[in-house]
């Protein structure tokens, strides 16, 4: 959220929402409420406003998006009085934080302004308007969906991935759908509005830039630039203004520095050195001290503030040229960063809806299924101060694209000063935090215009190619130059190179899901992985909850209302094939197309991981939903953590052993000119993402399912920080003589290690001979829940609990645990419900119960 003066007044009582211009295919029934109007919520948007009000059913539910299509098409009219007292203050200002989007303000039918840009804030000022005593204030949206059709009719179409010009407004891209997303393009006033009454002076912006320098004795020093803007009104204002910077530690010590903002001008700069400041790391690289900044802009008795805090550290991004093409390589304080990550897309469909507790709940399922980066995707929003925070806090990186998605965007006035008015103030806005490491042009435009057959629907126009070479870059150089920027995912860095060539930058992977195996991603060896996933049903509460066929199928009308891909549930089907058997029931299907989902990204994980230094990270797509629907996300919209959120967990464990097929020199060197050779051995590959080196010996074990040591080995393994050792496996031990009755596993020998076996099996689950049964649970009650005992009388994959099945609210703290013969684990569940033990027991599933 932009940071409030004290000097703000909310006006967010009294409003009412009426129809300014129903839409044509608006229901007779709600006509006379619309017209009459109803209470809204302020900050609120219209949809939520028409359900409280009982006029629409849940928006999420059944097939109820395709009957209410009709809010994207009707103009909307907020309205509220308010009383008002002119006061001391000299100056009184109408802010609007964030409106959504084409609007008319008028105070006292007094027009001050329109806006067309739900990604900035607007601020005008009302002294002309304002009257002692009541006053009334009124915001009227134009229809989203026809203003965006009426501009492609008038401006000239332009590519989309849509059924709607999502691309001609300045309005979050995906609030008109995704391939994962519910069309609910509406209108709201979504951020706070109300009266700013200051005097003399303000501070309008203050951007804290911090550097870290060397220090005396090899320490380091902080250096913080606090770049401030004021605003001025009335002469007394015209002269020198004093500035103060204080500083406070994260031990309470204090520094202050002073300035100036010289008469006629309203800017100042004031610089404050740190002597041995603590310098801010991400996580798994130290700790996260945060510095309070407090900076004063004082005119005679008055002085206006603005607080915040920062975090001292550097920030650079390596795409030089090397022997394999370009890295993309992550540096903070000068350390490599090799990023664990995953795609962040809106929580919640109704941004309105998300608060700060819901985004410390995701913060904590990046943070525990060990993702170390977060990249917040251009088809949302610029992101909440409420999701930087926390990351501040626990040091969780953020890379924020510019939201500008599968796309060609107008590049002519009046859009062009709008990209750069909501690039200036977001840019300033977000510049004070540490987590913030990258910013990023577009998501997939630039390779869209090579690949996408644009150049003959643009006929030769521009499609924001301006933006992000040139725009974007000169509004961060000049506004906040302490962080990089890439023009966009995926990018190569090179004119001439393909966006998304493997050998350069930032790679996507789509043709995974979308036409290929999950194999697949063992042919690529990308330099840097920025989007690649599968998808899988939510869980199963959260599916049911608004899916309600009868029977229930796949394939049924309201499952394919929640499923958001082209051929989504064929494509599930699909990439099953070879993997896992065919289900024989909705159960299995919702079973196995989860487990399948975990099986494909972990695969994916763990084979770029063990491609490390050459590959320095991967962000899988997507961490959340924005509703409950089947697709690439870790955590379901009702917040369960899918399979896959287990799945990832185990894959991006800071230390991760895999076994990986490698071509042997003798391969390489035998096979054609130009050719690649084929694998021919086996590896232990141990990935060690921690600052110690990781070494000594492992057994690796060749077993039948029942536990039977078929052949052995010890290797020798050191695996340097924040890198890779490989180890080939002896063939004796890496071939396997029963494909579908063994298992190969490496278990490091020295306890303490942080690193959990690596396991291959012969083959895959549909070839496997496993058990049907292989489990035997014992319950025990506990506070808020119980707990299961789960062993493992022979090999059991993928041991999960779908607890939601017996309490929709119910967590468990753990699954996807393969087990061998003999192991065993508890797996604690919490159920508010007090669900009966037996009935968590029974919901137990592994892939073995699949056959």
């Amino acid at each position: 959220m932009t940071y409030l003066p004290s000097t703000f007044r909310a006006l967010h009582q009294g409003w009412s929402l009426t129809a300014a211009e129903p839409a044509s295919d608006a229901p007779d029934a709600v006509a006379p409420a619309l017209a009459a109007g109803i209470p809204a919520v302020v900050p609120g948007e219209a949809h939520l406003d028409l359900h409280r009000a009982g006029l629409i059913d849940e928006p999420f539910d059944g097939d109820n998006e395709a009957a209410q299509q009709w809010i994207g098409d009707t103009s909307w009219r907020y309205a509220t009085t308010f009383d008002w007292q002119a006061g001391d203050a000299a100056r009184h200002d109408l802010v609007a934080l964030g409106l959504d989007t084409v609007a008319t303000v008028q105070l006292n039918d007094v027009e001050l302004g329109r806006t067309q840009n739900m990604h900035r804030s607007y601020r005008w000022d009302a002294r002309d308007a304002l009257r002692e005593g009541s006053n009334s204030l009124v915001v009227t949206f134009a229809a989203p969906v026809p203003e965006a059709l009426a501009r492609a009719e008038r401006d000239g179409e332009l590519p989309s991935t849509n059924h709607h010009e999502y691309n001609q407004l300045r309005k979050m891209a995906c609030s008109f759908g995704w391939d994962w997303g519910i069309d609910v393009a509406g209108a709201g006033i979504w951020k706070p509005l109300g009266l700013d009454s200051w005097s003399g002076v303000r501070v309008a912006t203050v951007r804290p830039l911090v550097d870290v320098v060397p220090g005396a004795e090899g320490a380091h020093d902080g250096v913080l630039t606090a770049h401030v803007e004021i605003e001025r009104d009335g002469v007394a204002a015209d002269g020198d203004v004093p500035l103060r910077v204080r500083l406070t530690g994260p031990d309470g010590e204090r520094l202050d520095a002073t300035g100036t903002v010289p008469a006629g001008q309203v800017e100042g700069v004031v610089t404050v050195r740190v002597p041995g400041v603590r310098r801010w790391w991400p996580v798994g690289h130290g700790d996260q001290p945060l510095y309070g900044v407090e900076v004063t802009a004082a005119h005679g008795a008055d002085a206006a503030r603005w607080t915040g805090r920062v975090g001292f550290r550097t920030v650079e991004l390596d795409t030089a040229a090397d022997e394999a093409g370009a890295p993309f390589l992550l540096k903070v304080n000068g350390e490599t960063v090799l990023v664990r990550g995953a795609n962040w897309i809106p929580d919640h469909a109704f941004l309105t809806l998300i608060d700060r507790d819901r985004y410390a709940r995701r913060v904590d399922d990046a943070l525990e299924a060990n993702a170390n980066l977060l990249r917040v995707w251009g088809g949302g929003i610029y992101e909440s101060d409420d999701l930087y925070d926390l990351a501040d806090e626990q040091g969780l990186l953020l890379w924020q694209d510019f939201p500008f998605a599968c796309a060609a965007y107008n590049e002519d006035e009046p859009m062009r000063s709008e990209v750069e008015a909501e690039a200036r103030e977001n840019v300033t806005r977000l510049s004070p935090h540490p987590s913030l490491v990258i910013w990023n042009g577009n998501n997939e435009n630039t390779w869209g215009s090579v690949d996408w057959g644009w150049a003959g629907r643009l006929g030769g126009r521009p499609w924001g190619d301006l933006y992000y070479r040139e725009l974007l870059p000169g509004v961060l150089a000049e506004l906040d130059p302490t962080r990089p920027y890439s023009p966009a995912s995926p990018y190569s860095y090179g004119d001439y190179r393909h966006p998304n060539d493997e050998r350069y930058g930032t790679m996507h992977i789509w043709d995974v899901w979308n036409r290929e195996d999950y194999s697949v991603y063992a042919r690529y060896a990308p330099r840097f992985l920025s989007e690649f996933g599968f998808q899988g049903p939510p869980a199963w509460s959260t599916l049911m909850r608004v899916v309600h066929d009868e029977p229930l199928d796949p394939f049924g009308h309201q499952m394919l209302v929640h499923q958001k891909a082209h051929l989504g549930n064929a494509k599930l089907e699909r990439g099953w094939k070879g993997h896992l058997p065919d289900p024989a029931t909705i159960e299995d299907w919702h079973w196995t197309t989860q487990l399948n989902q975990a099986h494909a990204v972990r695969f994916g994980i763990e084979h770029v991981r063990s491609l490390t230094p050459h590959n320095t990270g991967s962000i899988m797509w997507q961490l959340n939903d924005n509703w409950p629907v089947v697709s690439w996300a870790a955590v379901d919209h009702d917040e369960h953590r899918k399979p896959l959120w287990h799945a990832l967990r185990a894959a991006y464990a800071p230390r991760l052993a895999t076994f990986q097929p490698r071509v042997s020199e003798q391969a390489r060197a035998a096979a054609w000119e130009g050719l690649a050779a084929e694998p021919d051995t086996l590896a232990l590959v141990v990935v060690n993402d921690t600052g110690e080196r990781l070494a000594g010996t492992w057994t690796v074990t060749r077993e039948a399912l029942d536990g039977a040591v078929v052949a052995k080995a010890t290797l020798e393994v050191d695996a340097p920080a924040r890198g890779a050792a490989t180890v080939v496996v002896p063939a004796d031990v890496a071939t396997f003589a029963e494909p579908g009755a063994e298992v190969l596993v490496a278990t490091a020998d020295a306890p303490g290690t942080g690193v959990a076996d690596a396991l291959r099996h012969g083959a895959e689950v549909v070839d496997q001979r496993l058990d049907p049964r292989p489990l035997r649970i014992e319950t025990s009650p506990v506070d808020g829940g119980c707990e299961l005992r789960v062993t493992a009388t022979s090999l059991a994959r993928d041991v999960f609990c779908h607890a939601d099945v017996v309490d929709p609210a119910a967590r468990v703290d753990a699954g996807l645990v393969t087990l061998r013969a003999g192991q065993s684990t508890t797996l604690r569940i919490t159920s508010p419900a007090g669900g009966d033990p037996a009935a968590f027991a029974a919901a137990v599933r592994c892939a073995n119960d699949l056959r």
